[in-house]
């Protein structure tokens, strides 16, 4: 059985886009994958499992899997599921955050591997220092605003409101 055909044998495979495309891509040799964990408490939740799993099946399977953790975004909070928004954590809050999630994660993924090791990355390293002109010029231009209130996690909200900051976590 190969990695695709266990992923679907385990109900972790749904909806993708090119199944075909994926496994003559992975047939060619190891890739390089992500999954993103958003550090807005101290511990991973259930809902991180799968990412996590899929995570480490692909790294034993040869492949680098990067844990994306979305400290810039961690700092905004997703507004998917709340009915009001999060209160705001600090970078000191979130850089905590973001040391207990490693320290959950390592037991899964293998960091110091000599082949395929596990790479994490915090989107703050390059969110934090970019400035509200270069993100609205730069990035804001590829979201067109009735894309961004289609959202489900946008438009749970119009009604009982949403901040600018919770509105652009997308972006």
């Amino acid at each position: 059985m190969n990695l695709l055909e266990e992923l679907e044998f385990r109900g972790q495979l749904y909806q993708c886009t090119d199944t075909d495309g994926l496994a003559e891509r992975l047939a060619k040799g190891p890739i390089t994958l992500y999954g993103g964990f958003d550090p807005t408490a101290d511990s991973l939740t259930v809902g991180n499992l799968a990412t996590l799993l899929i995570l480490t099946r692909f790294q034993r399977a040869g492949h680098r899997p990067i844990a994306l953790v979305g400290g810039g975004t961690g700092m905004i909070g997703d507004p998917g599921g709340k009915s009001q928004e999060r209160a705001l954590n600090t970078t000191e809050v979130v850089d905590a955050f973001t040391a207990k999630i490693r320290a959950q994660m390592e037991p899964f993924l293998d960091f110091d591997s000599k082949t395929n090791p596990a790479l994490m990355v915090n989107n703050y390293d390059w969110l934090g220092s970019m400035g509200a002109i270069e993100l609205m010029r730069d990035v804001g231009k590829h979201f067109p605003v009735p894309y961004m209130l289609a959202k489900e996690s946008v438009k749970s909200r119009l009604e009982t409101g949403i901040s600018y900051t919770e509105f652009s976590y997308m972006i």
